[in-house]
């Protein structure tokens, strides 16, 4: 019997199969869970770009429902929770990885990010975790778990990470705040995992990620980068029952890279 038999999840930030989502979303399906996910609403609903790509994806592994949802329309995101409830009734987890910054004011340095494009930035990468949190509180069994992708750049300066490590460092406070007040009130765990680099279509918008890949070989305890199934793996963890003493953490799945003050010696020369 798998972990997740009989237990029930949304699952948020499914764009295509590189998506860490999708990664994370194998692994529950494997152990038994029951999903409903969401997409990008698409501009022409003739043309379903959006729906498609993560329909082929999730129907393999029987989702029992994929509806649009625009993250900053309060209706939408009612309208997803109420969708969750008319086919689950209750459920046990809400997986959230989603963010976002514009372009130009991802790729420039902090000091010329624009008004507009830092409250978006926030809006969408932070606000939409704070937004599904209190929709799922009326949803969640007790013992229930939320969880949110984060990265370094949260908790130190990354180069080229810019706006999106302001994004990530609030991200992790608000999950410290959700997490004790929805465990205080409902019994609810929610925690953050920070992956190391992984190769998906918002990793692209970041500068110089192919040097980020070759520093976690060269810097990190293990040598090497992490894959998208490691934290697939990880982050059933926090979302099942074996992790229920767990809640407020970031879980860091990085090869060790994070715990690294330097170079290793041989890094260095010597």
């Amino acid at each position: 019997m798998g972990l997740f038999e009989g237990k029930k999840g949304l699952v948020f930030g499914i764009a295509n199969d590189f998506s860490i989502a999708w990664a994370i979303t194998q692994e529950l399906a494997k152990d038994g869970a029951e999903m409903g996910f969401t997409h990008l609403p698409d501009k022409d609903p003739e043309r379903p770009k959006n729906a498609n790509k993560v329909r082929k994806l999730v129907d393999t592994i029987g989702a029992k429902f994929l509806v649009p949802c625009e993250i900053t329309i309060d209706e939408q995101i009612d309208a997803v929770f109420d969708k969750a409830e008319q086919e689950f009734g209750k459920i046990d987890f809400v997986l959230h990885s989603i963010a976002f910054a514009p372009p130009e004011d991802l790729t420039g340095p902090v000091y010329a990010s624009s008004r507009g494009g830092f409250k978006l930035a926030m809006e969408i990468s932070v606000y939409s975790l704070i937004a599904m949190a209190g929709r799922a509180k009326r949803l969640l069994n007790p013992g229930g778990s939320i969880l949110t992708l984060s990265y370094l750049g949260g908790e130190r300066v990354i180069p080229g990470y810019n706006l999106m490590g302001l994004c990530k460092a609030a991200l992790e406070n608000s999950v410290g705040y959700l997490a004790h007040e929805l465990g205080r009130e409902c019994d609810v765990r929610v925690n953050a995992l920070s992956a190391g680099p992984v190769k998906t279509i918002s990793a692209s918008g970041v500068g110089d990620f192919k040097k980020m890949l070759q520093l976690y070989e060269t810097f990190s305890p293990l040598k090497r980068n992490i894959s998208a199934a490691e934290v697939g793996k990880a982050a059933m963890f926090l979302l099942s029952d074996l992790a229920s003493g767990i809640t407020g953490e970031t879980l860091h799945v990085d090869s060790g890279y994070h715990i690294m003050g330097g170079p290793p010696l041989e890094a260095a020369g010597e």
